[in-house]
């Protein structure tokens, strides 16, 4: 039986960037994607395809059956209206143009997408929300991947309560959390310090969590990715 086609983003680095790599290649751009978002994507049942950047998003969506937007560095501020508070991490005007791209591609199909941590902002963003710029208490940068660090309550009734219950313990690898929510966007999952840890779009098949459910040793199972693949069929 055919598999769900889940794109997976990355990110954009050159040659000199990557350990190892020939001298010769050090200006080459090379597409960066973790392999631990893949084998969700894989044990969930779905067939996971790395999208490079240079891809034209209308051409990808229209070869996807779901999306994944992953993690990585902070969104431009300009694009939520705001000028930066921080320099903790470079911006990737690149990416944030491609992955605002394949979101404005999406709203158009039935297509599930699912955000994790840096996905889950830029889902806020584009839907006209924006960012907190620091929020140092939840950067346990100095944790271990699998760390649970911290919990989540989940909204009764909610895609994520579903999915998790009512609560349940999440690493925290982020500076950044949801200020104002995007429009269409509900805030279904929260901190108990109150920053906005889920999202679920009001009509479409849109989520995103804030932690890295990828990271976890519960990755093989967790039912989140069984969200996406089975939304994808």
């Amino acid at each position: 039986m055919k598999r769900p086609v889940i794109g997976i983003t990355g990110k954009r680095r050159f040659g000199r960037d990557l350990a190892g790599n020939w001298s010769s290649m050090s200006d080459s751009s090379a597409d960066v994607f973790w392999v631990m978002y893949a084998e969700g994507i894989l044990s969930a049942g779905g067939f996971p395809v790395f999208l490079p950047i240079d891809v034209d998003p209308v051409d990808a969506i229209d070869n996807l059956d779901g999306l994944l937007l992953t993690g990585g560095t902070d969104i431009e501020p300009k694009n939520y209206g705001e000028t930066s508070d921080t320099d903790l991490f470079p911006y990737e005007p690149v990416r944030d143009e491609f992955e605002f791209g394949l979101l404005d591609a999406v709203v158009q199909t039935p297509l599930p997408v699912l955000g994790i941590c840096r996905g889950h902002q830029v889902i806020n963003v584009h839907s006209g929300g924006s960012l907190n710029q620091h929020v140092p208490e939840h950067a346990a940068f100095d944790q271990t991947i699998t760390t649970r660090f911290h919990e989540v309550f989940f909204e009764n009734g909610s895609e994520l309560s579903h999915l998790y219950g009512p609560k349940c313990e999440v690493n925290s690898f982020h500076h950044q959390t949801v200020d104002r929510v995007g429009e269409g966007l509900e805030a279904t999952a929260r901190a108990k310090d109150g920053a906005i840890e889920g999202l679920e779009h009001k009509d479409l098949p849109i989520l995103s969590v804030q932690w890295h459910p990828e990271m976890l040793s519960t990755r093989p199972t967790d039912p989140i990715f069984s969200w996406l693949v089975t939304n994808a069929s």
